[in-house]
């Protein structure tokens, strides 16, 4: 298909939103919207992200190329799973809104949409191999090869997050239970949902991430304590990730990448749990937000 007189539409469906961001040829943004996402309906989801796709549409006047980024991947037979949005697992969602939108879609892990649109105009720019990490309403990575995506033959390269938290103290064994069926895995943890859950723990009350990090900023010691935790169980889970990949970077997207003492409080602490007790790879913050993967989900259609 040409893409000539044709924008693209990245979409980007999380947990608790949907985005879409439509790009002219050239990269620049033309629009961009965001809905709630219709939490466990599969076909209300599929209807969200055309829905947004001619919204997109009506605004420039122009037909898209639509890309979806998506949590988990599709497998040989077309189907989705380890997605954290469960009533994707084992749905063509794919097709479905191909056949809604009666146009080719593509789609693509929203991690390894993060980490291709990073590597290509964003903060792992310049670096061969960049580790993304999106920590949102669940705890995907991807990882990109000189700007191309790595999946792998099974569709999971990145996937770090379902590894068990490594070093786990007394207290944290065996862990919380994970959608995916285990238990103790890294995002229970280290996620938005899961930061959110340990503060609640501490202190009984219900938070969202932004409320607790501000309580804490403002001396509260019991949300000081969660967000002390999170980072060093984050620097945990990204030495587990240095000690087999050792990327040139790691970039962080997703909500919690919007937490600025990560950058300052987690890289110190990588080389306590790295081989060999060192270890230099750079933290940065996704230079698109926490709407990279979006990016990384428009550039499915490269330019022509």
């Amino acid at each position: 298909m040409t893409t000539k007189n044709k924008i693209r539409v990245g979409v980007d469906v999380g947990g608790t939103k949907i985005e879409a961001l439509a790009l002219d040829v050239d990269g620049t943004e033309l629009g961009r919207h965001r809905v709630p996402t219709p939490v466990g309906d599969y076909e209300g989801t599929a209807e969200a992200v055309a829905a947004l796709v001619r919204r997109l549409e009506g605004d420039t006047g122009r037909s898209a190329l639509v890309g979806m980024g998506i949590p988990g991947t599709i497998t040989a037979r077309g189907l989705v799973k380890n997605s954290n949005s469960v009533c994707l697992n084992g749905k063509p969602f794919q097709q479905e809104v191909s056949r809604i939108l009666d146009r080719e879609v593509r789609c693509a892990n929203d991690a390894n949409c993060l980490a291709v649109s990073e590597a290509t105009d964003g903060a792992g720019m310049g670096y061969g191999v960049v580790f993304a990490v999106i920590l949102g309403t669940g705890c995907g990575g991807g990882v990109a090869l000189n700007g191309r995506v790595h999946a792998g033959p099974n569709g999971v390269g990145g996937e770090w997050g379902h590894n068990t938290l490594p070093w786990m103290t007394e207290e944290e064994f065996p862990g919380p239970d994970c959608y995916c069926g285990k238990h103790g895995c890294i995002e229970t943890f280290i996620s938005g949902t899961g930061f959110c859950k340990d503060h609640e723990k501490l202190s009984g009350k219900k938070l969202n991430g932004a409320e607790i990090t501000a309580a804490a900023e403002a001396g509260d010691e019991v949300a000081r304590r969660a967000v002390a935790r999170l980072y060093e169980r984050l620097a945990r889970s990204l030495a587990s990730a240095v000690n087999i990949l050792d990327p040139d970077v790691i970039v962080i997207g997703g909500g919690l990448s919007q937490f600025s003492g990560i950058y300052s409080a987690v890289p110190p602490m990588l080389s306590q749990h790295v081989f060999g007790r060192e270890c230099n790879t750079p933290v940065l913050q996704a230079k698109h937000g926490d709407s990279s993967g979006v990016r990384g989900a428009a550039w499915l259609w490269p330019m022509e």
